[in-house]
């Protein structure tokens, strides 16, 4: 005669397929659109017309907080102001920041008692925080003026390093892809 083991039941079910049931449809949607997302930006890089990037600073929040991650197209056409830009630390080679253009070529920025003015106009939209320290920068005809929105944190960018070179700002944020949900950056 055999004798059945004790470890292994006679018949089990554990090998039938059960059927998707609507308890998460949220993940069922975006685990497809993060991995057609990560495929785009792998290839894409290969062409060199997107990059992705990790936000590790406070400076540019709340637009983009630490810990976000981005992805930044090539700076292809003009830059716009209050486009957010990713550009090399020009006394740190391979260090890059991140900062939004304030002022475009040929404008005269002023920073007085906290407020940013750009050819006389207002334009402290983005700023979480006053602007120290007070100053003045006539921009030339091919370079921007960069500013975090958190002006507390935010101490690599044109009021410590000057105006930046158009050529320098070569990539523009153009959405945050994590944390889900996808959403467009400006």
């Amino acid at each position: 005669t055999l004798h059945r083991s004790p470890t292994v039941p006679a018949r089990t079910n554990r090998h039938r397929l059960r059927p998707m049931t609507n308890s998460r449809p949220a993940t069922r949607v975006a685990f497809p659109v993060l991995a057609i997302v990560a495929l785009v930006v792998d290839f894409s890089q290969t062409r060199i017309r997107l990059r992705r990037y990790a936000i590790a600073e406070h400076s540019i929040q709340p637009a983009l907080c630490a810990g976000d991650w981005v992805l930044a197209r090539r700076a292809t056409a003009h830059l716009q102001r209050g486009d957010i830009v990713v550009f090399e630390h020009p006394g740190r080679p391979s260090f890059e920041l991140v900062k939004r253009v304030v002022a475009l070529p040929g404008e005269q920025v002023v920073v007085a008692a906290g407020e940013v003015r750009v050819d006389g106009n207002a334009v402290d939209t983005w700023a979480a925080g006053p602007t120290v320290p007070d100053g003045s920068w006539r921009l030339g005809p091919n370079e921007v003026f960069v500013l975090g929105d958190n002006r507390a944190f935010s101490s690599g960018d044109s009021r410590a390093l000057g105006a930046i070179p158009l050529d320098a700002a070569g990539w523009v944020v153009w959405c945050r892809y994590r944390p889900f949900p996808l959403r467009r950056v400006r």
